[in-house]
């Protein structure tokens, strides 16, 4: 069962708790959130969910009441229903500093709104709970990013090869979904996906035009791992610049999509912009799309973007715990890098990623520019990702690596 899984977040939350007066526990929606926060807590916490639309009623109608509580920890689920609750909750732990107040969860992020960020501001923790990354579900410790800073890596990958990696990536994280089969997988998928954009973005934005929306999410999951072009999609739907903004960042903040800032020093001239634009699960992406497996699996453009999209979420999940920071490079010279890693200590990660399982020292060509032009006064370390069973040496400082040690 799903349930049983341990979480990598697990750790992260229960520092927080004992550290931080509200910890603000969000996620798309169904990646776990609710049975994390019942793990976490003991039999003193209570626990209100918005869902219930009794209880969503009581926080709509008397927000002061709704929040007292004798508990050691008052857990909101689905706080994005009623963001009246904030301010109420600014002035319970203003009044009582205890550390581990309130644990909020919510498959929205309605913390990162400008008048509420300033109004939390040093009492909050913000954590983002992803679907499940396959090293989860293998009860794999996520070692894979901080072994990379250290050069270390596994001579062979997992037992995984080319058709195994693209079936994960094809399924997705979703804890409902790992035991479905294909067709019954895309039912679930799309009913989930008709539910939130009937329900959950009426919480967040005032959507007018549905037929544009639907339309948008097939435009927006086509983008995936590629660089957003905004103009270029709100004249292929027809929706004015200033709606279409509104539209992207409403899915944004139900975590169905997410980008990545493009990585700059001070050499603002040469580098491009613009962030890079993934759906935050790779089944997600294939759901949306409509693509069955066996016609990914020899097809490079799709088994490429559905190849990016699933590293990515599973970089992501590991570099959430560690305070580390995922970006992209391009720069106007067309000089590429899929993922730019950088820890606290300033150190980089460039990783490219291949579905083939092969590979050769061109593949390699622009993390030795990147390495040589623009990293030269860091540490930095070459990756590539690709399908094949065995890490080989390009450099000291580039090496070829299986996508499965990711989760070895």
């Amino acid at each position: 069962m799903h349930d049983l899984i341990p979480r990598w977040m697990k750790f992260r939350v229960e520092k927080a708790l004992k550290v931080r007066r509200i910890v603000n526990l969000a996620g798309v929606r169904q990646s776990g959130k609710t049975t994390l926060t019942r793990q976490l807590l003991d039999i003193e916490a209570v626990f209100r969910t918005l869902d219930n639309p009794q209880q969503l009623r009581s926080a709509l109608e008397d927000p002061a009441g709704f929040i007292k509580s004798d508990a050691a920890t008052l857990v909101i689920d689905e706080l994005q229903k009623a963001p009246i609750l904030l301010p109420m909750i600014k002035m319970a732990v203003d009044l009582d500093p205890r550390p581990g107040r309130f644990l909020l969860t919510g498959s929205a992020n309605v913390t990162d709104l400008p008048a509420v960020a300033e109004s939390l501001a040093g009492r909050v923790s913000t954590l983002q709970l992803r679907t499940l990354a396959v090293g989860e579900v293998r009860l794999r410790p996520p070692l894979f990013l901080r072994n990379a800073f250290d050069r270390t890596f596994p001579e062979h990958g997992a037992n995984d090869d080319r058709a195994d990696i693209l079936r994960l990536a094809f399924q997705g994280g979703y804890p409902e979904t790992r035991m479905l089969d294909e067709p019954d997988r895309l039912d679930w998928m799309h009913d989930y996906l008709e539910a939130i954009l009937s329900r959950d973005l009426f919480h967040l934005a005032n959507i007018r035009r549905h037929d544009a929306l639907r339309q948008l999410v097939d435009i927006l999951a086509s983008w995936s791992a590629k660089y957003l072009n905004l103009a270029e999609i709100g004249a292929a739907i027809g929706v004015a610049r200033q709606t279409l903004d509104s539209y992207v960042g409403a899915l944004e903040k139900l975590y169905l999509f997410e980008q990545i800032p493009c990585w700059i020093t001070t050499d603002y001239e040469r580098v491009g912009r613009r962030s890079k634009w993934f759906c935050t699960d790779s089944g997600l992406l294939s759901a949306i799309l409509r693509w069955r497996f066996d016609d990914i699996l020899d097809d490079s453009d799709r088994s490429g973007k559905l190849m990016e999209t699933f590293v990515f979420h599973e970089l992501a999940a590991l570099a959430d715990l560690e305070h580390f920071n995922l970006f992209h490079y391009r720069d106007r010279a067309r000089h590429e890098v899929d993922f730019i890693v950088e820890n606290d200590h300033g150190d980089l990660l460039g990783i490219e990623v291949k579905t083939g399982s092969q590979v050769r020292k061109d593949d390699f060509k622009h993390l030795y520019w990147f390495r040589d032009n623009i990293a030269a006064k860091r540490k930095f370390t070459g990756i590539v990702l690709y399908t094949g069973p065995h890490t080989a040496s390009f450099a000291d400082d580039m090496k070829a690596v299986p996508a499965s040690a990711l989760w070895q």
